[in-house]
């Protein structure tokens, strides 16, 4: 197998790389957190590049590019530890709003490829615990598509940045039916935003719907949330993975300057031996990385175990490495002043992005029933 990125793929990272080293330092985006992390500006910059259009169809304004495309944007973003809802505006968006009528599509799509427009998955739920098929929100459908919700949902990111929301609601069936999902586009003039900042200097928020004005984009629309929401934890693994590149680059850097009795810590046997485990977790990160992107186009059974796969590897490796890069460091590590921190908090936001590990752990397991999954 391949995986040796074409010419046109490797423009597209140098590209990123470039923006990222001359617009996006560590001051920047430290001042961002600081301020209360808002991001539509950093999104704006982006949209500017061309990269929100990434995976909107020609059709449609975009580059129609695939997720190989976005996997190489990704992990640059990730290793300039790039402050905006990239992969909720620019990947999952398009996958939801291309399930919609023709109409609906016309009016958004170009919108979101040009940046003009930011729309957001809202899904999450109390209780729910990652499971995509809990869904109390309803929605009471009328003429043309037409829809009204009344619901909560919750750590929406970019909350009060956004212009609509992609919003499940349940149409029929009990709370857990993966059946009687419906997914529907709300602007957000319609619901009550109450936002706040999260540990990695971003903003997320709690969306409020009583009786909100909605647009059917799916009538059927639980396939459609599993496939976009794949597409979200193979973005964020590859994000994870520039992540760690970089935070063990800034370890060893620190290790080659730190000097202990009149020696650089680099010398030491023992921490030579744990940034050699570091760097093994860090490439069983970027193949599983690699897996998950690859099985996209997959069929959804196994589609969506290699995803819960990839999930549960990248969860161990972003556990360890960040715990060890910041214990290499020692105090500094976790100073608020010290970029590694940063990088550190970035990948426990990503650790439970989407279900964490022992969540996709569950789903491996449940997938594996007929096998002990040594030759599946």
């Amino acid at each position: 197998m391949d995986f040796d990125f074409s010419d046109d793929q490797l423009s597209l990272r140098d590209a990123v790389a470039r923006w990222v080293e001359k617009a996006f330092g560590f001051e920047r985006r430290h001042a961002l957190a600081r301020a209360g992390g808002a991001s539509r500006e950093v999104y704006g910059e982006l949209a500017g590049l061309g990269l929100t259009g990434l995976a909107v169809p020609e059709a449609h304004g975009g580059l129609g590019f695939g997720p190989v495309e976005a996997m190489v944007v990704m992990e640059e973003l990730g290793r300039g530890l790039v402050h905006a809802p990239y992969v909720q505006g620019a990947l999952l968006a398009p996958a939801l709003l291309a399930q919609g009528p023709q109409a609906l599509q016309s009016a958004w799509l170009p919108r979101v490829a040009d940046g003009s427009a930011l729309v957001v998955l809202a899904h999450q739920e109390r209780a729910a615990r990652w499971r995509l098929n809990h869904v109390r929100t309803r929605a009471r459908l009328g003429a043309d598509g037409r829809a009204v919700i009344d619901g909560v949902k919750s750590v929406v990111p970019a909350a009060d940045e956004a212009d609509a929301y992609v919003v499940p609601a349940r149409i029929s069936g009990t709370d857990d039916d993966e059946a009687g999902i419906a997914l529907f586009l709300v602007e957000r003039q319609a619901a009550q935003v109450g936002a706040y900042p999260t540990q990695d200097g971003a903003r997320a928020g709690e969306v409020r719907f009583d009786g909100a004005a909605a647009t059917l984009i799916d009538a059927s629309g639980h396939p459609a949330l599993e496939a976009a929401v794949d597409i979200a934890i193979a973005a964020h693994a590859a994000e994870a993975v520039g992540l760690m590149d970089k935070l063990v680059a800034i370890t060893v850097d620190y290790m080659n300057t730190r000097r202990q009795f009149g020696v650089p810590i680099a010398s030491f046997q023992a921490l030579r031996h744990r940034i050699a485990d570091v760097k093994m977790q860090l490439e069983l990160a970027r193949s599983m990385s690699y897996f998950a992107t690859l099985t996209l186009g997959r069929e959804r059974a196994a589609r969506r175990r290699a995803i819960s796969q990839a999930k549960v590897q990248l969860g161990q490796s972003m556990r360890f490495v960040g715990q060890q890069c910041i214990q290499l460091h020692g105090g500094i590590g976790v100073t608020d002043e010290y970029l590694g921190s940063h990088y550190f908090k970035r990948l426990t936001m990503l650790e439970l992005g989407f279900g964490d590990t022992l969540h996709h752990l569950g789903e491996v397991s449940a997938r594996l029933q007929d096998t002990a999954g040594v030759f599946a």
